[in-house]
């Protein structure tokens, strides 16, 4: 008898591209998906799940939210991968899956664990079913690919393997549907040429254009578009299948490594001055900083929560909301009761207000 199969969706795209955005797009769907979600980020700090779980859609509490964090799921943390898919089918609970992977992932090693992850474990551990990987959508950001990739115009130079323009490639080659996001900010001209470029890299894939996520979802949900029998001869699977063993030899060769990336998080907790960190951010940002995001706050607003981000030449800082610390004292205590997690990270003079940003760079200085 045929084991039950969860359709699971494997998001990538490279840093700031907008994955987290389409997801939280996805989860706000009317279809009555019971979706579960696992977000993976290479640092030790996972800001991409604490903002899904702050949409209050999904959330560590009820197991619909699974964070993997400090590594890549493509390689140091595959094993972990393996084991939350499975523990998330035999709840019962979910009708769809969807992984955000990190965006220095490699797609093709992920979709070979999606695929083969029944034979990494015992059977009898396969209580209620098996997961299916049903598509691999790459976001791709139009006005980043325009002004550090010229237009796709150096994705067709030959590259070293830890050049971060192949592990774009790489993102592109192994797909099924490619979001081309942030369209609208570069001219249609731009984008004629940038499409053009893509479908040379991957011409069997569907290219939708679209802005802060907003694709219809019937585009990229339940589509049945992985094909295990035809992506398995392929020579970016093969090539996986070969890179596994070597991978599982030396726990510390990830991804992180290969393109030299790392990560630092920087926390505090007073304010900081608005002045000084607008003049940080216009003049004196590092080369080497690929992507930042993070909650931050000033002086002169201490209530207030901001978001920052950025990604490549694009800097963006938006309103999140008022702290949970400014909440009268007995709505604040009810809260504390009903949502413990939010202790761990409370302190007695500043409650939950924090400065708190991942940095992720190549050979950067910290």
């Amino acid at each position: 008898m045929d084991k039950k199969e969860t359709p699971v969706l494997l998001l990538t795209g490279y840093l700031g591209s907008g994955k987290t955005t389409l997801l939280n797009r996805i989860l706000a769907n009317e279809k009555g998906i019971r979706f579960a979600v696992i977000v993976n980020d290479i640092g030790e700090v996972n800001i991409d799940a604490s903002l899904i779980q702050q949409g209050g859609v999904v959330g560590q509490g009820d197991d619909s939210l699974v964070a993997l964090q400090n590594g890549c799921i493509c390689c140091t943390l595959k094993m972990d991968l393996v084991k939350q898919l499975n523990d998330l089918i035999n709840t019962c609970q979910f009708d769809y899956i969807v992984i955000e992977a990190s965006g220095i992932c490699e797609p093709a090693p992920i979709a070979q664990t999606i695929s083969t992850y029944p034979q990494m474990i015992a059977p009898e551990a396969l209580k209620h079913g098996v997961a299916r990987l049903d598509a691999i959508v790459t976001v791709v950001d139009a006005l980043r690919m325009r002004d550090e990739f010229g237009l796709g115009d150096q994705l067709k130079d030959d590259h070293e393997e830890e050049d971060l323009a192949s592990l774009v490639i790489q993102q592109i080659e192994f797909c099924n549907i490619i979001l081309l996001n942030k369209a609208d900010m570069i001219s249609k001209e731009e984008l004629a040429h940038l499409k053009g470029i893509i479908h040379e890299i991957q011409p069997k894939a569907q290219i939708y254009e679209c802005n802060y996520g907003d694709v219809e979802l019937d585009k990229i949900l339940n589509t049945h578009s992985f094909n295990f029998e035809k992506v398995a001869t392929s020579a970016r699977w093969i090539e996986a299948m070969e890179d596994e063993d070597d991978e599982l030899e030396n726990e510390e060769s990830g991804e992180a490594l290969e393109y030299g990336i790392q990560t630092f998080v920087y926390y505090r907790r007073p304010a900081m001055n608005l002045a000084k960190f607008d003049e940080f951010v216009s003049t004196k940002w590092p080369r080497s900083v690929i992507r930042a995001k993070g909650m931050c706050y000033f002086r002169d607003e201490r209530d207030t929560c901001y978001l920052f981000e950025q990604s490549g030449k694009q800097f963006n800082i938006t309103n999140a909301g008022q702290w949970y610390a400014t909440m009268p004292a007995d709505e604040l205590e009810q809260f504390l009761e009903k949502n413990p997690g939010a202790k761990k990270d409370w302190d007695e003079n500043y409650g939950d207000r924090m400065q708190k940003i991942v940095f992720i760079g190549q050979n950067m200085d910290r």
